[in-house]
């Protein structure tokens, strides 16, 4: 992680992923799988992950919702969208925050990246450029 990341990290308690991400590693990541196979493989992956607690799932919308405590205690939301972009195409989204008002020092893109580098080995057989 570069020094620019954790100096943005001082006052950003947010990350998300996005098309228009200027950093590639926060890029939207694309599978060739329909949504709701796509769904049983994110789901099943990330009640596997540890260190991240799945607190709500909402199959019909695509949307899990985990969290996550840091070594001092503070709390990170993170959402975890699912998108149907055709029959047998789909998106991942993550969007991470912290609670409260302070920075995070780059710990929401860290979530991200460890999140996608996770889902990428799971799914890399059906990952597919934007």
């Amino acid at each position: 992680m570069s020094l620019k990341r954790t100096l943005t990290g001082l006052f950003r308690s947010v990350e998300g992923t996005s098309d228009r991400a200027k950093v590639p590693e926060l890029k939207t990541r694309y599978y060739q799988l329909s949504k709701d196979k796509l769904w049983e493989e994110v789901s099943s992956t990330l009640k596997k992950v540890p260190g991240y607690k799945v607190v709500h799932e909402v199959p019909s919308v695509g949307e899990i919702l985990l969290e996550k405590r840091t070594a001092f205690g503070r709390v990170m939301d993170i959402t975890v969208s699912l998108v149907g972009t055709g029959p047998t195409r789909s998106a991942i989204d993550i969007y991470s925050a912290t609670r409260g008002s302070l920075g995070d020092l780059g710990a929401n893109y860290r979530n991200i990246q460890g999140l996608f580098s996770i889902l990428d080995k799971k799914l890399s057989r059906y990952k597919t450029t934007a």
